[in-house]
């Protein structure tokens, strides 16, 4: 089938879930098929891989959420230091000391629903591997948010994953009540992955919540592997999976010392240490579910 071309053509620029009202505001354009959509950032916010999506109605709650596209940036893409890991921007976890982040404190899945994926790629990973990869990072990060690090049940976050065949769609400007994963190429050739996360992420710590998620990797700028270990030229998939699904549960980047964390922002080709969630992602998803 053919592949979805999720394109963006942007500048990384960090966005606050409250925008000030003395901004100086340039537009920024994300592209995605028949939509050209020009967002509007703080232009004092520096080089951060988060771009707001504005807001939407969730069409399952009927409540007024807002979403952003968090990129994973390869290792020595440049960007301004030290910023806080997710929308809320510094504070809004545990970010720094403690060595993880929230997408912002509180905003957290309150139901569980299921996820579909179109396994189609230029690397020839296969249908088993994608799905099979995605499913036991699903079940890694739900172990430790219930207090679980090896055997026993863990806490059920995102639900179960299926495979399908149908071209899929970022969405960018709204959710469509589907959680959605494949292949295409992101245009930034720094870009990894981008999970757009759509939700509650302002007002009471309780009453903020997680309503979609989509995750897009690139096929086109980097090449894929089962295991890196084996080929260290190409970019591990479980690596970089298991990542983006910690945005997916409303985890952010933590501070930039914080280099052994699944959720420190950047990867690059060969690396694997990202498979295993370190103390700092174990704290933080225990602390947030």
């Amino acid at each position: 089938m053919g592949k979805g071309i999720f394109a963006f053509v942007i500048a990384f620029a960090f966005v606050a879930v409250a925008v000030p009202t003395d901004a100086v505001l340039v537009p920024h354009t994300l592209d995605t098929p028949g939509t050209n959509k020009i967002l509007m950032l703080p232009e004092q916010a520096g080089n951060s891989p988060v771009v707001s999506l504005g807001t939407a109605v969730d069409p399952a709650s009927g409540k007024l959420v807002e979403g952003f596209a968090i990129i994973h940036p390869k290792k020595g893409y440049h960007h301004r230091p030290g910023h806080g890991g997710g929308p809320g921007g510094p504070g809004n976890g545990e970010a720094g000391s403690s060595c993880f982040a929230y997408l912002s404190n509180g905003a957290k899945w309150k139901t569980v629903e299921d996820w579909v994926v179109n396994f189609a790629n230029n690397s020839g990973l296969s249908a088993d591997f994608v799905l099979d990869t995605l499913t036991s990072s699903v079940v890694q990060w739900e172990d430790a948010a219930d207090g679980v690090v090896n055997g026993a049940q863990g806490a059920d976050i995102l639900g179960n994953g299926e495979l399908t065949d149908v071209e899929l769609v970022a969405d960018t400007s709204s959710p469509d009540g589907v959680n959605e994963v494949y292949f295409a190429d992101i245009s930034n050739s720094g870009a990894i992955a981008v999970t757009i996360v759509w939700g509650i992420f302002s007002g009471p710590p309780f009453a903020r919540e997680l309503v979609e998620w989509d995750m897009v990797f690139d096929d086109v700028d980097f090449e894929w592997t089962e295991d890196a270990l084996i080929e260290p030229s190409e970019m591990d998939f479980w690596n970089i999976a298991i990542h983006e699904l910690g945005h997916a549960k409303g985890m952010g980047h933590p501070d930039d010392s914080c280099t052994e964390e699944t959720m420190f922002r950047f990867a690059t080709e060969g690396e694997t240490k990202k498979r295993d969630l370190h103390s700092g992602d174990i704290a933080g998803i225990n602390g947030l579910y």
